[in-house]
């Protein structure tokens, strides 16, 4: 035993090197010379172990560290960093990353619309239903006539909906903004690049999600309640209008979704951006870095807490405020048969006839009402869960 520890002793000394050790000597020229890797043979006594000579107190100047398989590769030892990677590395984990990401984005959406779903219901009553009743009588109507349980009426159907939206547009965003930022090379994203991921973020959602918006909508509206569900509304829709009714309002929604999408996650992005950039957010960041592990998932937001809440119920604000008259063409655009369809401006020209420019803007305060929390919540939940799930950047 004493002969291989005066061995292993002899293999990181920077003075002397043997150039006879079995397993061979590997050199990076980036690298200070004292770095050592010990590549094993067969039967070593020293497998999977590698050693560099660093500026620590620990070893005695020498730090070691175990790896897995047949032996590990060290990269950029600056004193303290060593990086590991190992040959059996799990095949797999980007998909397992991507999935993670997605569920963080679900559970936002499923917390965040169940907290809103009366808010939602009374947005529909008169968007939908063209409701005339001020804000107060229609929650009295709907409590006298439904009960409680009348406010989330349709609100199963609206997570399913919304939880694989909001899911593919909180991934699409970091993943295009991301590619963006690779693309220009620049240290972070510029507010255009921002925006754009933000538009093609909610483009991607509405091509892959719109289907399911329509029957929601299609059940919640006078009749919907006798086609029996999310199946039976499905079969009717197919059977009577062709498959491609499911996508009603699709040139609309896309009008609609680009603008909303960049303005709710440029906003957001540059709010967070300017604070981390404060004297206040530099000294945030620093203390998270100092106390690492120590902090529990809700003290680890960058933002905290109140912040994130804050730039999320702002940035949900300002996107609704700015696409609600495209959102109010696609629903009743939704609602048409065929045989009376019309086109998107004309449904717009119409809405227009029949109540003024202010008729672009039914339900704009319950719907504001609705998107102050939901932007807010979703946001919190969302850096929450990835911060749980552990996501990395894509």
């Amino acid at each position: 035993m004493h002969d291989q520890d005066f061995w292993f002793r002899s293999l990181v000394k920077p003075e002397r090197l043997n150039p006879f050790v079995p397993g061979g000597l590997f050199l990076d020229d980036a690298l200070p010379p004292c770095f050592v890797a010990v590549v094993p043979r067969k039967g070593d006594p020293f497998k999977n172990l590698a050693v560099s000579s660093c500026r620590r107190a620990d070893c005695g100047g020498v730090n070691a560290r175990m790896g897995f398989g047949n032996g590990v590769f060290l990269s950029k030892v600056e004193g303290i960093e060593v990086e590991e990677k190992e040959k059996g590395k799990v095949k797999g984990s980007g998909a397992l990353n991507t999935t993670k990401h997605l569920w963080a984005g679900a559970v936002a959406a499923m917390v965040s619309r169940t907290v809103v779903a009366p808010l939602e219901r009374l947005k529909l009553e008169y968007v939908v239903r063209g409701e005339q009743k001020n804000l107060f009588d229609l929650i009295k109507t709907i409590s006298a006539t439904q009960g409680l349980k009348g406010f989330w009426k349709g609100n199963f159907v609206n997570i399913l909906r919304t939880a694989p939206f909001k899911a593919i547009n909180f991934y699409a965003y970091d993943t295009y903004r991301n590619k963006l930022l690779k693309w220009s090379g620049n240290e972070e994203a510029t507010n255009f690049e921002r925006f754009v991921a933000g538009a093609a973020a909610g483009i991607t959602a509405t091509l892959l999600c719109l289907p399911m918006d329509t029957i929601r909508t299609k059940m919640v509206a006078p009749g919907g309640e006798a086609l029996g569900g999310i199946i039976g509304t499905f079969s009717h829709m197919v059977q009577t209008e062709g498959f491609f009714s499911l996508y009603k309002g699709l040139v609309p929604a896309i009008v609609a979704m680009a603008p909303s999408g960049a303005v709710f996650y440029g906003v957001y992005d540059i709010l967070k951006s300017a604070y981390l950039h404060t004297p206040e957010g530099r000294k945030r960041l620093e203390y998270m870095k100092l106390e690492g592990q120590e902090l529990n998932a809700m003290e680890q937001l960058e933002l905290g807490p109140i912040r994130t809440l804050l730039y999320g119920a702002i940035a949900g604000a300002c996107s609704e405020a700015a696409t609600y008259p495209f959102e109010v063409v696609r629903r009743q655009l939704q609602m048409q048969l065929r045989t009376t369809r019309l086109s998107p401006l004309a449904t717009c020209v119409k809405i227009v006839e029949h109540g003024g420019v202010p008729a672009l803007y039914a339900g704009l305060i319950p719907s504001l009402l609705q998107v102050l929390p939901s932007g807010a919540i979703s946001y919190l939940v969302y850096e929450f869960m990835k911060i749980v799930l552990e996501v990395e950047s894509t």
